[in-house]
This record gives C-alpha cells, structure tokens and sequence, in this order.
C-alpha cells in the first residue's frame, strides 16, 4: 500500500475503489472540489487527477480491504468482475466478486465507515436474472456485511469514451459496414452518460444521511440495442447496414462480438447473456441530478465521440490482466456452498474435516489438534504429510474460520496462504476459498494433477454440503471474535 502525500484532514475523507476505472477517473475531479479523496487501485500507480491519496490494495484479503479504508469516513465501491492476481483461478467470478463486497463491508464497518455508495446494474423486475446481473445484486447486499448503510446507484449502459459497453458498440460499428443483429439487439434499454452517473454520486455524497436507499439511473429515452448501434454510427458519421435475423444465438453472439472487437470472451460472455433482460427504470425510483440540463442519446454519444480522441487506445477491460512474476505460482480457489439451515463456518469446517477423512478412506487422514489448531492430512499409514495448516483462533469467528497454510509435501508455507470457510449473504449462503496457495510441485505437473484434483474434491464436498442436515450445533461455538485477517 502506497500513500503519495498526506491528503487533507480538514475535509471529509473518500475512499474509492475502482478509482483507476473510467468513472473512478471522472469522479476524481468533481468529488475533489469538497472531499479529500482516496484512491484505491489493486495496482501501484500514481493518484489520479483529484485524489490526493493512492493505496495500493488487494481486495480479497480482509487485512488489506480494513487497512486500505483507514481514516475514510465514506466510501465509494465501483469494483466488478474482479480477478485475482494468481496464475490459476478456480471459481466464477459472481463468486470471486462476492469475496470481494464482503471483504469490503466488513472493513467498512471495521472502520467506522459511515456510508457506502456503490454503482450496480439495473435490475429487471419479475425476471429470472443472468448470472452477470444476479451477481450485481449480491454485490448490494455484501456491502452490508460490516452493518454500513449502502446507498445503490442501478445503470444500464454507461456511455463514456473509455466505458466497456460503449467500446463494444463503437467497435462494432466501426468494423462492420454489414451487421446482421440477432434477437437480443432488439431488447429495450435505457442508457446514461457517463457526467450523469458522477453527477448522481456526487449529490448523494453531499446528501449524507445514514440509511439504506436504491436508485435507477437511465436518460428519459427508451431504444433498442439495434437503435443504439445506429445512433452510434450516425454520430461516426458511418453508413451502416443493420438486418435483422432469427438466428445467431447468444453462444454465436459472444463468439462474433468477440472476434469483431477484439475483446475477452470473459468480458463479452456476460454481457451477452444479460441483453435478454430490459434494462429500464424503475418510474418510482428513477434519480435524475439537478443538471442544468440532461443529455439525449444523441448529445451522450457526441461527448463520448469526442472524449475518444484519435488515439483509441485499448480501454482497460479489454487488456487481459498480467501477472505479476511474483504471484505466478499462486492458486485462487473459490467455491459457493448451500449450508443447510442452523449451519455456520464453525460448522462448515468441522463438516469439511469429517467428510474428507471418510471421502478418502485408506488414502487420507486428517489429524487435527484442538489445543494448538494444528491440522494435518496425511498419508495413512506413514508419517508423510501432504498439507499442514494452522487455525488461526484470534482471526476466526462462528461465521468466518481462517487456516494458514503452514506446509507439507504438497504446499509451500506461505504468510499469506490460507483456507478459510466464511458465511456471506446474511448466512444464508457460504464461501469455500483456498487464497494465495502456492504448491511444491513443478507447475506444470501441479496443473495436471493437485489443481484439477482439488476442484473435483470441494466440488463433491459442496454437494455434500447441500444435502446435510445440522445437529446438536452448539449455540455460542467458543471461538474469539474476529479482528482481522491473515
């Protein structure tokens, strides 16, 4: 974690994260008129125009989210479909992104944060959700782990010059002068420009107030993505062609947008499967800023236009993340459990424990030492250990059990590997996470073999779980109570 200079503690203090994306950066400039504001990145960078502070952070670590948020008094969360900094990642990333809104509001709550406001996705009323957009909504409500208030800013398209959603649009236009548009270009939607989502921001931030609140943002205008498309090659000035087809289904879809644009599938794929939805407002909670006046369709794309510039450099989402030479060799496994009814973390561990030493049968035992938290798994019959952890007791909690890998034939010992079982979503739903793991064996040979084998196994352990049954679990399980993490 960096701190560039001191900022100013005459003024109240902002922490946001995601500040290096492109609302993060508009943000910036517009909030620092009356906020010292805090930039948090997850990589090292120099403050962006308007933040005073830049801290380095990594948000699936508790212990760095509640050290990052030090001496805020409000937070912003702009952070989605956040990816590990690891070689090997295991988990979808609805998973991966609720480690990290639940990290964030437990350090938010940790730190006395007053008030949390996030920017979220629309959500269809009535709908069974795609996982993109399902994975939004829990985000809303994982902010809310530590107890702070969270106030929800909903968007659809955000159109700026560097948003991803618009640079799909723009590309696509641009590379086909022929466009046959499937079913889904024909989905309703409700876009906003980019100085009316930080506009909202900032007037909600001026508000204050403590409590929980949800708002729709999207331009008075109602289009269809095949609309959009031809507003956006009349504002490039491009004669385009858009036919209408029966076929191209969403696999299809993902397939093409991602071959036209050049963007990751792990972008596109999302995307796509949530443009069945239609993305409108909710009339009851539609926010509109006190602007002097709102942009059409027509005005939002001509400012993005022009905010692109020439250059048209490759916007962040659409560069595959590099990894640090340092943190090449580390595992990031993730998995979403559904304990039964009555079932906390306490429990969880313990289950996992006890199902894997009758899982592996003549394999595998595990030895675990209730005085010291020593845990061992071990070659039965032999004195070989294959993984060695320690409980870590002043880090645990009923709902959250935290084990450092410590070793073993099979792990390096690490400072920060750990293996930790945590409820999220209020307890009704828990996480299964292996982070900053890094194997003894040659990598290549830790890919075909421990890699997949681990997967296989919380994936059975998982459905182990869904079928249990809680008994005789104690009501106050002796732990200590949480106060940070590994």
């Amino acid at each position: 974690m960096t701190g560039i200079v001191p900022g100013r503690r005459d003024l109240t203090r902002v922490a946001v994260a995601g500040a290096s994306g492109f609302i993060g950066q508009a943000l910036g400039p517009v909030l620092s008129r009356d906020f010292d504001l805090i930039a948090l990145s997850r990589a090292e960078r120099r403050p962006t125009p308007g933040y005073s502070i830049c801290r380095q952070v990594d948000l699936f670590s508790l212990s760095a989210a509640t050290k990052a948020l030090e001496g805020a008094d409000l937070a912003v969360y702009l952070v989605h479909s956040m990816m590990p900094s690891a070689r090997l990642v295991q988990g979808d990333f609805g998973d991966l992104d609720l480690l990290c809104a639940d990290n964030f509001g437990r350090a938010a709550g940790a730190n006395g944060i007053r008030r949390i406001l996030y920017v979220g996705g629309l959500v269809p009323e009535g709908a069974e959700l795609s996982e993109h957009l399902r994975s939004r909504l829990e985000v809303e409500s994982a902010l809310q782990s530590g107890g702070v208030p969270v106030t929800t800013l909903r968007a659809g398209m955000v159109v700026g010059s560097r948003g991803s959603s618009y640079q799909l649009l723009a590309r696509l236009v641009r590379r086909l002068p022929l466009m046959a548009c499937p079913e889904w270009t024909r989905t309703r939607m409700q876009p906003v420009a980019l100085g009316e989502v930080v506009a909202s921001i900032a007037e909600l931030i001026h508000q204050g107030g403590e409590q929980t609140l949800c708002y729709d943002l999207g331009c008075g205008e109602t289009l269809s993505y095949m609309d959009m498309m031809e507003a956006t090659a009349t504002s490039m000035q491009l004669r385009r062609r858009f036919i209408p087809v029966p076929f191209l289904s969403p696999g299809l879809s993902r397939l093409w947008v991602s071959l036209t644009t050049g963007a990751p599938k792990e972008l596109v794929a999302p995307l796509i499967k949530s443009l069945r939805h239609e993305m409108l407002v909710r009339p009851h909670a539609h926010y509109r800023p006190a602007l002097e006046a709102q942009e059409s369709v027509e005005e939002m794309l001509a400012s993005a236009r022009k905010d692109e510039g020439p250059s048209r450099d490759e916007p962040r989402a659409f560069v595959a993340p590099s990894i640090h030479p340092a943190a090449e060799s580390k595992v990031y496994s993730v998995q979403r459990l559904q304990p039964p009814e009555g079932a906390d973390a306490t429990w969880i561990a313990d289950r996992y424990s006890q199902w894997l030493s009758g899982f592996m049968r003549g394999l595998i035992q595990i030895d675990s030492d209730a005085t010291t938290g020593e845990v061992h798994f071990v070659v039965r019959g032999t004195a070989l250990k294959l993984i060695c952890l320690q409980r870590l007791a002043e880090r645990s909690s009923p709902d959250r059990q935290v084990f450092r890998v410590t070793g073993g034939l099979l792990a390096r010992p690490s400072e920060r590997g750990r293996l930790e079982f945590r409820q999220v979503l209020t307890g009704g739903e828990a996480l299964a996470a292996l982070q900053d793991f890094v194997p003894r064996l040659p990598w290549w040979l830790y890919r075909l073999t421990q890699g997949p084998f681990h997967a296989w196994v919380m994936e059975r352990f998982r459905r182990e779980v869904r079928g249990a049954t809680v008994k005789n679990q104690p009501e106050e399980p002796p732990y200590a109570a949480l106060e940070d993490e590994a």
